[in-house]
């Protein structure tokens, strides 16, 4: 079982969360992710943190384009596209399918819809 820190920095004696019926702290600790799914979760979440790769992946929330199309909405180079498009490929955020000599992006699945319209719901409260 899992160790868990103290939540203050208080001596034990005087924590004011003693009050409280601490009998749920180990069904907590055996709940916790194992600690490289968490990274690897703040690691996805990093990917959330670029404004550029946002504004990609709202452009393909209703449809898949390529890589010129999106670069001429944001106003931006094929080759800063690109390279975005990698990192948010990396991630599983994207995806891709070839249609003859084209490339068209689109999200990966509704998992990324979902985190995206939840984090704008969130913004707009």
């Amino acid at each position: 079982m899992k160790e868990i820190a103290p939540i203050c920095n208080t001596k034990q004696d005087s924590c004011p969360g003693k009050h409280h019926d601490q009998t749920f702290l180990p069904a907590l600790a055996e709940g916790m992710p194992a600690d490289d799914r968490l990274y690897e979760l703040a690691d996805l979440y990093k990917v959330f943190g670029d404004s550029t790769r946002i504004k990609i992946m709202y452009t393909l929330f209703e449809t898949e384009l390529c890589v010129c199309d999106i670069a001429e909405l944001l106003g931006m180079s094929m080759s800063a596209i690109s390279h975005q498009l990698r990192v948010l490929k990396q991630s599983k955020l994207v995806k891709f399918r070839k249609e003859g000599r084209s490339v068209l992006y689109s999200l990966a699945d509704d998992h990324v819809k979902t985190i995206l319209g939840q984090g704008m719901e969130h913004i707009l409260e």
